[in-house]
């Protein structure tokens, strides 16, 4: 059984984690109007993801006998810059949700809580690939440019992403 305290917190996750899914369908929308369909492409499949690790919370608090409890969820800005700006944008965020993450797993280790130590240990690797995957985008966008020949260059490589398939525990 999870205890209330462990469980109101990852109701709370299951919002940041569908608020993630709208921000990168926002930046997906944003990209796309700006014709640039490989970027919009790579953030679709970060809101399928963030979509994916809500239902593995929402799992995980069901398995446990807790009861799921949906917050509301925040309308995500429209615009976010330029490619470089949206990019950094979301390595800000992922940035934001590895410290909660962290944070969850502080908590069920004080709980003692060893099934949802192992449950987040899932979620902890899962935000470093993610930071590194983002920051090797911003790395590269800063170190040869945002703008002609690199973009598309880019834009091509991000539009090749295909879904992935999640790890099944």
């Amino acid at each position: 059984m999870i205890s209330n305290e462990l469980r109101e917190a990852i109701n709370e996750q299951i919002k940041y984690e569908l608020y993630s899914a709208y921000m990168y369908l926002a930046m997906s929308a944003d990209c796309a109007d700006r014709n640039l369909l490989g970027f919009a492409n790579w953030m679709n499949m970060q809101a399928r993801e963030e979509v994916e690790h809500a239902m593995r919370f929402y799992n995980f608090v069901l398995e446990r006998g807790g009861r799921v409890e949906l917050h509301a969820i925040d309308k995500p800005p429209t615009e976010y810059g330029s490619p470089l700006e949206i990019m950094q944008k979301s390595l800000e965020h992922e940035r934001f949700v590895t410290a909660r993450i962290n944070a969850l797993y502080d908590q069920a280790q004080q709980e003692n809580d060893r099934a949802a130590q192992v449950m987040l240990q899932w979620f902890i690797t899962e935000q470093v690939e993610e930071e590194a995957s983002i920051d090797d985008i911003v790395q590269r966008m800063r170190m040869f440019g945002e703008e002609g020949t690199v973009l598309f260059m880019l834009d091509r490589e991000l539009g090749a992403r295909e879904p992935e398939e999640e790890d099944e525990e």
